[in-house]
């Protein structure tokens, strides 16, 4: 099941899966796009209303494989940003992707296997202007995955959460005249000019990191995760079972 797969990143994920002998159902807002997408790989389609409870629970949910990818965006600074549109940013992008793991696991449990991946973003990790709810949900959507991982993995149940960069996807097209607006720039220079800005200004927070295509929980660098290495006399040579490599969490063990 791919969330948001009538196009980008989405359709992308549904297209790949299909060759890999995934019988993929297409779930998106916009029927005819699901159901296109579907077509191309011989799979199948359902428009959902996401942010609905009721449509939640009946979307089937007995597969192996979800990938949590719909969203959407609004550009706006802080003091002028609709109330409403920061609150329908969350249940989409936060608690349809947790009704929809809860739904799945007990079947996972039941099989011992099971993938979960949720497709957050860049602003998962770091933050951008003038989008307080995108950036608010994909943190959100991090820190489910996180919690997801602990309790699903002993379990053969598995969560990733990809942070792309900027995708140039009807998302993204969207944002180009706001983009140009909000930095007093013509729209031919978006592109160029705001992933590189965003990506690397320290001023915006958002650091180097961000430049990366992706990045997964349990691949990412040491430091950003909270990991240290376990101190060792240098005269003190290493056990057997101990790996020079070895890295401890102070919030999990080693």
């Amino acid at each position: 099941m791919v969330t948001g797969g009538g196009s980008g990143v989405g359709r992308a994920c549904a297209v790949r899966l299909a060759p890999a002998g995934a019988a993929v159902t297409v779930i998106d807002l916009d029927g005819d796009a699901a159901a296109a997408a579907a077509a191309t790989i011989g799979g199948f389609s359902r428009a959902a209303d996401l942010t609905d409870p009721a449509t939640l629970d009946e979307i089937d949910v007995t597969g192996d494989i979800v990938v949590n990818n719909a969203g959407f965006q609004h550009i706006a600074p802080r003091e002028e940003f609709p109330p409403e549109k920061f609150a329908a940013l969350l249940p989409l992008m936060v608690e349809a992707p947790f009704r929809l793991i809860q739904r799945s696991l007990p079947g996972m449990y039941a099989s011992g296997y099971g993938r979960i991946i949720n497709i957050s973003s860049a602003h998962g990790l770091r933050a951008s202007p003038f989008k307080a709810g995108y950036v608010a949900a994909r943190h959100g959507l991090e820190g489910l995955s996180k919690v997801v991982a602990l309790e699903g993995g002993p379990k053969g149940v598995t969560f990733n959460c990809i942070n792309p960069a900027y995708v140039r996807t009807a998302l993204v097209e969207k944002q180009i005249a706001v983009q140009a607006q909000s930095r007093g720039i013509p729209e031919s220079e978006v592109i160029d000019k705001v992933p590189y800005t965003e990506s690397t200004s320290r001023s915006g927070s958002h650091g180097a990191d961000a430049a990366a295509p992706s990045q997964r929980w349990g691949i990412d660098h040491p430091k950003r995760l909270g990991l240290r290495r376990p101190r060792r006399r240098r005269d003190q040579p290493l056990r057997r079972h101990e790996s020079a490599r070895a890295l401890v969490c102070p919030h999990l063990g080693q």
